[in-house]
């Protein structure tokens, strides 16, 4: 049997437009508003230049405007928002804003070192999304520590994870509660088997229960039958694939690099991020790491803004 030996996990459990340029276009999106008003004004005020407008345009040009107004409004305040979050979080500086999803998500094919033999029809494996826009994907692995300052800190900070959870870890102490609010903010919850087991070492009924009963449960618990699975310690085969796929999975997401409180482990020899990856890390504490998940997300956003990197939804493109 072939087995994938893929990056081991340290601990045992194992382009885009700038914000910069976002916030720009909202500024020329604001200008043309106050252009829009002052000309509804005029209109509204004007004898002689109500005398040459249509009725119908007079009467829709100030509210149309004063909508968009409203939208540029909110899109400041939205960005002053995030600004002082950034601050209260202590970033090096705001994160990036990523760019509008594909409208059509890229086709995923095996990337050849996880290839298993299977086909189409089963599962692709990838480290890294296939885009040229400058985002990188966040995923944390097992949930055992579940620090509600984190669930905090992403929904302010309005940055995307994907999490993959282990039965066994995720519905100790607050349960799969703490994932379900995770959810309800716009995270993707995902599978990681039930009890993180090796499982190129287990038959393939023994496979298809870890695999297939942590289904079950993401189902029961969350309300959907997850599309995503990550083979613990990033090691499977073909027996592998084929269960995943018999219980409703559609894709592999492995990772290009792992993230630390206090580093990275890239996988090139570049050591830099690039675009479409994909980054692991854990729902870990100071137990484990002497640092909070908080600090493992400002090493996160901190090194994906200083390469220019925003960190995107998954979800969105896989």
């Amino acid at each position: 049997m072939h087995l994938v030996r893929f990056f081991r996990h340290k601990s045992g459990h194992r382009p885009a437009r700038s914000g910069t340029a976002s916030r720009g276009a909202r500024g020329l999106a604001a200008l043309s508003v106050l252009g829009l008003l002052a000309a509804g004004c005029g209109t509204e005020h004007s004898g002689d230049q109500q005398d040459n407008e249509p009725a119908a345009r007079r009467a829709a040009l100030a509210p149309e405007a004063r909508a968009l107004l409203t939208q540029a409004r909110h899109a400041e305040r939205a960005q002053a928002r995030k600004v002082a979050a950034a601050k209260r979080w202590g970033l090096d500086a705001v994160p990036l804003e990523p760019p509008e999803p594909p409208a059509v998500k890229p086709e995923l094919t095996t990337e050849p070192w996880f290839s298993q033999g299977g086909g189409k029809e089963l599962p692709q494996a990838v480290s890294r999304v296939p885009t040229d826009q400058k985002v990188v994907f966040l995923t944390l692995d097992d949930g055992y520590e579940k620090d509600p300052d984190f669930l905090r800190m992403m929904d302010e900070l309005k940055v995307p994870y994907s999490a993959f959870l282990s039965d066994y870890l995720a519905k100790d102490g607050a349960g799969y509660a703490y994932f379900r609010t995770a959810q309800q903010l716009g995270n993707g919850v995902h599978n990681h088997t039930l009890h993180h087991r090796y499982l190129p070492g287990l038959s393939a009924d023994d496979q298809r229960t870890e695999i297939c009963g942590q289904q079950d449960n993401l189902t029961r618990e969350l309300g959907h039958t997850p599309r995503l699975f990550r083979p613990p310690y990033g090691d499977f085969t073909l027996d592998t694939l084929k269960a995943a796929a018999s219980c409703g999975v559609q894709a592999f997401p492995l990772w290009a690099t792992e993230a630390f409180p206090d580093h990275f482990d890239y996988s090139g020899d570049d050591r830099k991020l690039h675009p479409g990856d994909i980054i692991l890390s854990h729902f870990r504490g100071r137990e484990d790491w002497s640092a909070t998940m908080p600090d493992l997300v400002r090493e996160v956003l901190n090194t994906a803004t200083r390469q220019g990197y925003a960190v995107a939804r998954l979800e969105d493109y896989m």
